[in-house]
């Protein structure tokens, strides 16, 4: 009994926070159901409609954001006033997005459209949760049609894989993707790399990995629980906008954002190493990022 209990707890101790999130995430869906019956709503859900439960609901996880990770956000002004790419690094649970989009959409008002995996469509008791928070999928129409709309469109190249099998090193697992840089050629936008300090000290993924990568190439699911949700700091950097330039190839484009992975659009290696240097330890150190709570030197 005793063995039981102490397994039971060290389970709870390592998954309590995460499927905390998961139970918010589900609860905001059914606000958002409770919402449309009660004003027997059947307006697109990207329209301006939803956006007083828009609200109520971004500014739940704006609060636990700033309870649990002492969120901040930066560089908000160096997103364009019409379309873009944002570009990001996919932590274990990519919270910290939902914590930007929250917050980006309590001081613009503004919409940021979502690329998520196929995967995600098929999670039971979310779609209208997906729709009118505005995660689409990943084609090359849908994207180009959300840009010539005028909206925002973020992606994350490592998708589910860099969130699975990156770690403490940050490094990102973009593979030979490159349909974001031929999207924003077509439609003429500019990319905004976007990174968040300490999102892996947060949550974590186990590092017996060998089998569950397998697991996951033969079937693009993703089953290796991510554990943690230490109240770590987090802060969001929006990078410099690398802009639309005609004469500039795929691989050129790709080869922009990879240079300026983590936070500004740097364009030399060294810079960019500097910046890392100042903004994240690396490896990531959980001690230091839960002592940069109590850091006022950095608000």
């Amino acid at each position: 009994v005793i063995i039981g209990s102490l397994t039971i707890c060290a389970i709870l101790v390592f998954f309590i926070v995460p499927l905390t999130i998961v139970f918010f995430i589900y609860l905001s869906n059914v606000l958002l159901l409770i919402y449309q019956r009660n004003n027997e709503l059947k307006a697109d859900p990207l329209s301006d409609v939803w956006n007083n439960v828009r609200k109520t609901i971004a500014s739940f996880w704006d609060i636990y954001a700033r309870i649990w990770h002492g969120y901040e956000l930066h560089g908000v002004e160096n997103l364009p006033e019409g379309p873009g790419i944002l570009v990001y690094y996919h932590g274990a649970i990519p919270i910290d997005y939902l914590y930007f989009l929250s917050r980006l959409f309590l001081w613009k008002k503004r919409l940021c459209l979502s690329v998520a995996d196929h995967f995600v469509f098929r999670l039971p008791g979310l779609k209208l949760l997906l729709a009118v928070t505005g995660v689409i999928p990943g084609t090359r129409e849908e994207c180009l049609g959300a840009l010539r709309n005028g909206h925002l469109v973020s992606i994350s190249p490592g998708g589910v894989r860099e969130a699975l099998f990156s770690d403490e090193s940050y490094q990102l697992m973009w593979g030979n993707r490159k349909g974001f840089a031929q999207v924003a050629l077509e439609a003429k936008v500019p990319i905004i790399p976007m990174y968040t300090q300490n999102v892996r000290e947060g949550y974590r993924m186990f590092k017996e990995r060998r089998f569950f990568r397998q697991l996951y190439e033969s079937t693009r699911l993703p089953f290796t629980p991510p554990y943690g949700g230490l109240p770590v700091k987090f802060r969001t950097y929006i990078g410099k906008p690398i802009p639309y330039d005609p004469n500039i190839t795929t691989e050129e484009l790709v080869e922009k954002v990879c240079e300026g992975k983590f936070l500004f659009s740097f364009q030399t290696k060294a810079a960019v190493q500097a910046l890392i240097s100042k903004h994240q330890t690396i490896p990531g150190n959980i001690w230091k990022a839960l002592l940069e709570r109590f850091d006022k030197r950095r608000k």
